[in-house]
């Protein structure tokens, strides 16, 4: 198996060659689900003592298994958040796995970690952050939440036993009713309490809101967290204002900016982002509109020595490691063992340039805009909100959760897109998540005139 051989070349060829025809096709195909006994009955059992061979695995995966699975970089994917990596960072990505690196230390990988560094730099630069910031990428926004959290408690502990002070009875998190579901997960890993605090009349996370958390519980408050585009609606929080309450309250600010951060890329788009500058911790998450293949988050502390505190792993074969003060990405996460994700969005940014991507988001929230104004002029749909970012959210007049249902199946079950329902308020709502720089305003428009 790790031998040099005429199967072993055999074998790279075929691989090469299906992911050569992927990455170049023109025509992506949608597909959809398949049920569980229809697999079985169509894959049957691949593993056995003698195994099938390279061709016919490959034939079972291209003919079986890849049309079981809905293409998240085709142009009509646009519900959750999409993706659409580049051409660029799909190859590269071929080359990562093929050149074995470890992305844990600067011992083992110091290139790689070198060029994610650049990378995190210059995020950290376009966000406002100071020059010594930096970070780590994680496998998602998930584990870059649970990781700036950790942080965030681990310094409100040690900051309190520095000065003397008592531990509070519980920690909380503040958080605003658009919060990323993974921040409760994070919460609930850690045993801490979120306290959802009520939105402004925009529906996001505000100054004046937090305060008065802060004031109710006080000590208790390790960390708030402020959204940089929900999920849901696109919504970005006031985060200037929450980041103002820092003058007169000590606690740690993290933004979770894992899908609409990208867009501060855009000179236009930065005063939406004011405020991100004084955040103690941020995630933006490259596979969502950065245009990198999954799985990649970057998490950037302002101080990074506050997250080696908390993270920093001990033990006999490490102290070597741990001895140099070398940059270490397992000391700036939970994950201790790594692959240097980072590397395909910066072989990409290299390749092209961040002009071209700051031309891509943009004509993203320009799309999103012409076709809220479409959704505008058509009596029977409502826009839920004029779209802060690339979400354009609305409901279909008079129907119910059933009508949604069957109008989003039926839309897959002829290949035409991929458009899930959703909810805001109790109700149903439909919404298009507009991240792929191959969508066109065509598209949709051509999805709306097949709702009734």
């Amino acid at each position: 198996m790790h031998d040099q051989s005429e199967e072993t070349s055999a074998i790279v060829e075929l691989v090469l060659d299906y992911s050569r025809r992927r990455i170049l096709a023109d025509n992506i195909p949608l597909d959809k689900a398949m049920t569980a006994p229809e697999l079985v009955r169509l894959a049957g059992n691949a593993i056995s003592e003698e195994g099938l061979g390279a061709r016919r695995a490959l034939g079972l995966f291209e003919h079986v298994l890849a049309p079981a699975c809905i293409s998240v970089d085709h142009p009509g994917f646009v519900s959750f958040i999409p993706a659409a990596p580049t051409k660029a960072s799909i190859a590269f990505d071929l080359v990562v796995s093929a050149s074995a690196i470890y992305g844990g230390s600067w011992m083992e990988g110091s290139g790689a970690i070198h060029a994610e560094n650049e990378v995190l730099a210059f995020l950290a630069a376009e966000f406002g952050l100071p020059p010594e910031a930096g970070g780590v990428f994680v496998q998602g926004g998930t584990v870059g939440n649970l990781s700036a959290l950790v942080a965030a408690r681990h310094h409100a502990r040690a900051t309190r036993k520095a000065r003397g002070l008592a531990q509070p009875d519980e920690w909380v998190i503040l958080s605003g009713e658009s919060t990323h579901s993974s921040v409760a997960s994070a919460a609930a890993v850690m045993d801490v309490r979120v306290v959802r605090v009520p939105a402004d009349s925009e529906g996001r996370l505000s100054g004046p809101g937090v305060e008065l958390a802060l004031q109710e519980h006080k000590d208790s408050v390790f960390a708030v967290v402020a959204t940089a585009g929900s999920t849901n609606l696109g919504i970005v929080d006031d985060i200037a204002s929450i980041a103002a309450l820092k003058d007169e309250h000590e606690f740690w600010l993290h933004v979770d900016g894992a899908y609409g951060l990208a867009a501060i890329l855009v000179p236009e788009m930065r005063a939406t982002f004011e405020g991100v500058g004084r955040a103690d911790s941020v995630i933006v998450d490259p596979h969502k509109w950065l245009f990198a293949p999954f799985d990649a988050c970057a998490l950037i502390y302002r101080d990074p020595a506050a997250a080696r505190a908390a993270h920093r792993q001990s033990a006999s074969y490490l102290d070597p490691l741990n001895e140099a003060e070398d940059w270490n990405p397992s000391d700036l996460s939970f994950q201790l063992t790594r692959r240097p994700r980072g590397l395909p969005l910066w072989f990409s940014l290299a390749t092209y340039g961040v002009a071209e991507y700051r031309r891509s988001i943009a004509a993203s929230l320009d799309l999103a805009r012409a076709i809220a104004d479409e959704i505008e002029t058509r009596p029977s749909l409502r826009l839920i909100r004029r779209p802060d970012l690339s979400v354009v959210a609305f409901e279909r007049i008079g129907w119910a959760a059933d009508d949604y249902a069957r109008w989003s199946a039926a839309l897959l079950d002829d290949q035409r897109a991929f458009v899930m329902p959703s909810a805001h308020e109790g109700a149903p709502i439909l919404r298009f998540a507009v991240l792929n720089p191959r969508t066109s305003v065509e598209l949709l428009v051509a999805i709306l005139d097949t709702i009734d």
